[in-house]
């Protein structure tokens, strides 16, 4: 339970610029703590006056985020606290897609589960070319079922069923790329943050009224995930309970 304590969430806004980063010790996974921390961060700086865009970002080199803390996953004792983890995900993915602002994304490295929902929430999203993604839940008897609505409007339906069956298997930056999750990709974080800071600079001249009306435009049609994502979470809350999933993840965590 301790490493689920560890990890920080951090606001800070220069020129215009509000730059979100999250980091936890165990490759940037999220327990619920961080999960519900990352969501009130993205809504204050959906308010803030002096943010005109956001960066969604990681600390460390090669991995953006491994998804949901197996810590916290084993921890769970009853639906309702299965459903209260699986809704922090929900959560921070509703918050994105309300935010008023556009938000981007800087992917570093590897993203896992919750960590590819997390790049395909964003509205813009930048990554190196070590930033190959899985949508692991299957292989440990859950799915993507929080995640996926995300996944599936950012890569559409062929793509995401591909990653959800094959739940084993990395998919390249380049293939992200191809199916339309990452807008570029980059050498190095050098080159990436280059282009971020040229893409942010542009933004932040922008008129902050017409983007906010772009970004509600851009989000037709996912009124209902509140309720949605609810149910999804209630869903996967339910399956990590079972004897199949606790004993896949605990094999997991002995790799």
């Amino acid at each position: 339970m301790e490493k689920i304590l560890q990890g920080h969430i951090q606001t800070t806004v220069e020129n215009g610029v509000g730059v979100i980063e999250f980091y936890h010790p165990s490759h940037n996974s999220l327990p619920g703590r961080l999960l519900k921390e990352l969501t009130i961060a993205i809504e204050k700086a959906g308010e803030e006056e002096a943010i005109k865009v956001i960066i969604l970002k990681s600390a460390g080199d090669r991995t953006f985020c491994a998804g949901a803390s197996f810590d916290e996953l084993m921890s769970i004792a009853d639906l309702d606290q299965g459903k209260k983890f699986f809704s922090g995900f929900a959560n921070v993915i509703n918050a994105m897609r309300r935010c008023p602002k556009f938000i981007i994304g800087r992917i570093q490295g590897k993203a896992v589960g919750g960590g590819v929902g997390l790049a395909s929430a964003t509205d813009y999203c930048l990554a190196t070319k070590y930033a190959s993604i899985k949508l692991s839940e299957l292989a440990i008897g859950i799915g993507p079922f929080v995640v996926g609505p995300a996944v599936e409007r950012k890569v559409g339906t062929s793509a995401m069923t591909q990653l959800a069956i094959n739940a084993t298997a990395w998919q390249s930056a380049e293939w992200a790329k191809n199916k339309g999750l990452y807008t570029e990709i980059f050498e190095s974080a050098e080159a990436m943050d280059e282009a971020i800071d040229s893409l942010t600079e542009k933004l932040v001249a922008s008129n902050p009224e017409a983007m906010m009306l772009l970004k509600k435009a851009f989000w037709t049609g996912t009124e209902h995930w509140d309720d949605l994502l609810e149910k999804r979470a209630e869903m996967s809350g339910k399956l990590v309970l079972s004897d199949f999933t606790r004993n896949a993840i605990e094999a997991f965590r002995k790799k």
